[in-house]
């Protein structure tokens, strides 16, 4: 497969949200964490978000915390390992947004007054793809 070729195969993939893998960087050890996770494309844009828990932070977001590199592996029909940089998302109103994305079309039984108070969200930017 040509680069151009697997450039496109890869936009498409990133087009529809679906199960991935990540790997951040251990905030305490500096090992490398991976785990599996699920994506979601909204208008262009890639948020991971997960379910509500307001008793827990989740070590994943931690680690981005301290170092927002990460690494998003694509291991579906299209198969890359994509360096990328994360931005956790704080502002009430884009959060919000998301999580209304999120409950309309994809996890229609979530609460989405829960999701916006406790559940984790990031937007992903895959460096390969920033240009």
């Amino acid at each position: 497969m040509t680069t151009t070729t697997m450039q496109d195969a890869v936009r498409r993939a990133l087009g529809r949200g679906h199960v991935i893998d990540i790997t951040t960087t251990g905030r305490r050890t500096g090992q490398p964490r991976r785990i599996e996770i699920v994506f979601h494309n909204i208008d262009g844009r890639l948020y991971i978000s997960g379910t509500p828990n307001p008793r827990r932070t989740r070590d994943w977001l931690r680690n981005l915390d301290v170092d927002p590199r990460m690494t998003l592996h694509l291991k579906g029909a299209v198969r890359a390992d994509l360096p990328a940089t994360a931005r956790v998302v704080t502002d009430p109103a884009e959060r919000e947004r998301v999580f209304d994305w999120i409950v309309g079309h994809a996890w229609r039984s979530m609460d989405v007054d829960a999701m916006q108070r406790w559940s984790p969200l990031i937007e992903v930017v895959p460096e390969d793809l920033a240009a």
